[in-house]
């Protein structure tokens, strides 16, 4: 080949490359990552776009080169001269993907490794699906629940996931990692949180009716902060006082998502509005406590007028203890009547 076709060829796979690596680069295709985990991912990911543009420059110089060089004449018709291939040549492109394709294997073996291996001091964290909320749960301290998911940053967390129905999928974008919550069986994702900041997350299975209003958050904190929280939450939940203690279960259990209550500062617009609970006992033909307790543990007995059914989850009855129920019970009834 003669210096100039090999310029040619070279400065069209430039362009090639230039153009698919202004196009990877300059556009956001990935979140931010906010766990070692996300960032080992992502290096993964790069490491195989580089090689594809790589390999993309090649094929469209060679492609385009070929199209002008090799072109035939208007006035043309005859066929091409016969080629019985070039021995070399094919071993060199056989040769070649199987180093890459090796390369990418071997890369995402060692970031599987590193991203399953747990640290010290791990902190377990029970996450539970159902249809259709999440809640996480913190075994070491007092299987103290929230609907919120708080985890201290730069600490090794294992999640081990169940599910109360149907099958769930777990996804926080920024984590990078996405993991399946299987009926009877029980499954496991280590993270280790590594910045900052509130995330989404998100269920990512088709599940239900009710599957859009799937989501919590993240929050990633500050190892003292964390323990802080801890240490108010379990003295909220274990509070004599009902009013707190009621206000506690309600806010970590997700009640605040679907519902407003004034004396919660929720305002969600899934489920009715409780601060019209007497009313709605009286149409129900219920006392109030009675309607509010009967209302968490079996929600499809009076369906509010305007409301889909199997939208609540129907486990908080099993899910919450006596005095917990006791208390949401009683704070809902005195929020309602303040209403």
């Amino acid at each position: 080949m003669r210096r100039g076709s090999v310029l040619t060829l070279v400065a069209i796979g430039v362009v090639a490359g230039g153009l698919a690596t202004a196009v990877a680069v300059l556009l956001p295709w990935l979140p931010t990552p906010a766990s070692r985990e996300a960032g080992r991912i992502d290096f993964v990911i790069w490491f195989v776009i580089g090689i594809c543009i790589f390999v993309f420059a090649v094929v469209i110089a060679a492609l385009l080169y070929s199209i002008v060089r090799f072109r035939a004449a208007p006035d043309d018709e005859s066929d091409g001269p016969p080629i019985h291939g070039h021995t070399k040549l094919e071993i060199v492109w056989t040769i070649i993907p199987t180093l890459l394709v090796t390369a990418i294997g071997i890369v995402s073996a060692v970031v599987l490794a590193q991203n399953d291996a747990q640290g010290s001091n791990v902190l377990h964290v029970d996450v539970t699906a159902q249809q259709f909320a999440w809640s996480f749960s913190y075994p070491d301290s007092g299987n103290l629940t929230s609907a919120t998911l708080r985890l201290p940053k730069d600490r090794s967390v294992l999640l081990t996931l169940h599910t109360k129905d149907v099958i769930h999928s777990f996804w926080v974008p920024e984590f990078g990692q996405k993991q399946d919550t299987v009926p009877g069986l029980t499954t496991t994702l280590h993270i280790t949180p590594d910045r900052l900041g509130t995330f989404p997350v998100v269920c990512t299975e088709l599940c239900g009716l009710g599957h859009a209003l799937m989501r919590s958050t993240a929050v990633v904190m500050e190892p003292a902060a964390f323990q802080k929280w801890i240490a108010g939450q379990t003295k909220a939940t274990s509070s004599p006082n009902p009013a707190t203690a009621g206000n506690a279960v309600f806010t970590n259990n997700g009640c605040a998502n679907c519902h407003t209550l004034t004396a919660a500062g929720a305002t969600g617009k899934v489920g009715p509005d409780l601060d019209k609970l007497v009313q709605e006992a009286k149409q129900a033909g219920k006392p109030l406590a009675a309607f509010v307790k009967q209302s968490i543990t079996d929600p499809s007995a009076y369906v509010a007028p305007g409301y889909p059914d199997h939208i609540m989850p129907s486990t908080f009855g099993s899910s919450l203890s006596p005095q917990q129920l006791d208390a949401l019970v009683s704070y809902l009834v005195s929020s309602s009547k303040k209403g």
